[in-house]
């Protein structure tokens, strides 16, 4: 089942694989797509170099975006680091880290790992975040600075690089998430030498929220890594939204049933983060 008939019409069979030649039109589409979701909330933003801000609060959540490494950007996600900027009360840090093809690993990792060592450094509390591929990346800064940070709120994260959880093989074809074009992006990526979520030490990772999707080939990577910080003495909140898709903070606009769940995946990031 899902959560209401707007999702159920657009599963279905996936269209050809994309390859090099397709990443420019590829990129387009999403911000094109980006381009028709209503705006965030109103506020303060100001750019610098790779970053973006939402001023909020003296506090700041990096978050890194979703894409396989490949698409997405500051303006795809723009109204949801307003939401999440206006629902905690702090400010946000996205990260305009390079991408695949032409910057592979571990360029967007090193990008998104040296504005939360910055942010760090400013003092005050620094949470990371980041949905799908960033929150594979958020996942890498949370090791590599663990009882530093403050929280990790991750939404449908890739948390096993290998692709080899069952969900991948029941969800992986026709659920908007094509498995066969992310097998191709991280081939871009070449993530050779990354920590892998799911083998890492997650002793002395911060508190985290993790939220995955019934329908999402991803499902079951962010459900064991959630698993698994809990078996390493780490508080979780976590959930598997019922009827919904990969990314459903991406289709508030047109399905109930994801508006709902980005508003309480809103709500518990900012009483994760109530400081």
């Amino acid at each position: 089942m899902y959560a209401d008939d707007y999702l159920a019409s657009i599963v279905g069979a996936p269209g050809p694989p994309t390859t090099l030649d397709d990443v420019a039109a590829l990129r387009s589409g999403s911000r094109e797509r980006a381009a028709l979701r209503p705006p965030g909330p109103d506020m303060t933003v100001v750019s610098g170099r790779r970053i973006r801000r939402y001023l909020q609060g003296p506090d700041r959540i990096v978050f890194a975006h979703g894409g396989g490494f490949v698409l997405g950007d500051l303006d795809t996600h723009d109204a949801f680091c307003r939401r999440l900027a206006a629902a905690t009360g702090h400010t946000v840090v996205a990260v305009d880290y390079r991408r695949a093809p032409e910057h592979p690993f571990p360029a967007g990792v090193d990008d998104v790992v040296a504005v939360v060592e910055h942010e760090l450094a400013d003092g005050g509390r620094v949470a990371v975040a980041g949905d799908s591929a960033g929150g594979f990346l958020a996942m890498q800064a949370a090791l590599r600075f663990r009882e530093r940070l403050s929280a990790q709120l991750l939404t449908c994260p890739l948390a096993d690089l290998a692709l080899a959880e069952p969900s991948v093989a029941e969800k992986g074809t026709g659920y908007t998430l094509e498995i066969r074009d992310l097998r191709e992006w991280l081939t871009w990526w070449a993530p050779a030498g990354a920590a892998s979520p799911l083998e890492a030490d997650l002793t002395g990772l911060p508190p985290a929220l993790v939220v995955t999707a019934e329908h999402d080939p991803l499902r079951d990577g962010g459900d064991r890594y959630a698993s698994r910080l809990r078996r390493a003495g780490v508080a979780v909140r976590h959930r598997t939204e019922p009827g919904l898709l990969h990314n459903f903070s991406t289709t508030t606009h047109l399905s109930a049933g994801s508006a709902a769940a980005d508003r309480r995946f809103l709500a518990d990031a900012a009483a994760l983060t109530r400081w």
